[in-house]
């Protein structure tokens, strides 16, 4: 049975391989995000982002490119936050979300293989709150964050060079009584090599 399911996959990797129009490989970048909502002050504050790619070409112009990223993301939160939480511990005023995010990307080659817009939902998953923030504030944050991406990625042989708008669509604010919203929003540069 294992041999056989190797054997498929193995199969798979070829076909897909001997079309030309699949690719694996990694990337990093940086984050620069922010959060809309009470208590987070407007500004935007730098994180970043390492993981890995697959683009699968549908023909000449559309493909698919699925990633696992892990993603930080860095907020400054504003004196109100006092008024949500009731309390700040040391005075610090940073937070940083990390996430584990799985964008899905349609791709549309518009200038041969070089030039490529890039458009897709993102569904991301919290991995750590920056606690030493909150003192028995419990969780403030959603386990999860669903976005929408948009930009263009440059091809240049292996080398693949990114720009991304993300903004948030639900509210990840997870405080039991309070209504405001906070969403996510950002920018996203970066750099990645393919490899397979």
């Amino acid at each position: 049975m294992r041999i056989k399911n190797l054997f498929l996959l193995f199969v798979l990797f070829v076909a897909l391989n001997a079309s030309a129009q699949f690719d694996v490989g990694i990337k990093g970048g940086v984050n620069i995000t922010k959060i809309d909502g009470q208590s987070f002050k407007d500004q935007f504050k730098y994180g970043y982002h390492l993981g890995g790619f697959a683009a699968i070409g549908l023909g000449k112009k559309f493909g698919i490119q699925p990633e696992v990223l892990y993603n930080q993301n860095s907020l400054r939160v504003d004196s109100s936050f006092t008024n949500t939480v009731n309390v700040f511990q040391n005075g610090l005023t940073d937070v940083k979300l990390n996430y584990i995010s799985i964008p899905i990307l349609l791709n549309y080659k518009l200038i041969g293989k070089f030039l490529t817009l890039q458009a897709g939902p993102q569904f991301g998953i919290l991995l750590d709150q920056s606690r030493s923030l909150l003192q028995n504030g419990g969780d403030a944050f959603k386990k999860g964050d669903f976005s929408l991406l948009g930009g263009v990625q440059l091809k240049l042989g292996p080398l693949r060079v990114n720009g991304r708008y993300v903004v948030g669509l639900n509210n990840i604010r997870d405080i039991a009584g309070d209504p405001t919203s906070w969403k996510s929003q950002g920018f996203q540069v970066s750099a990645g090599l393919a490899i397979l």
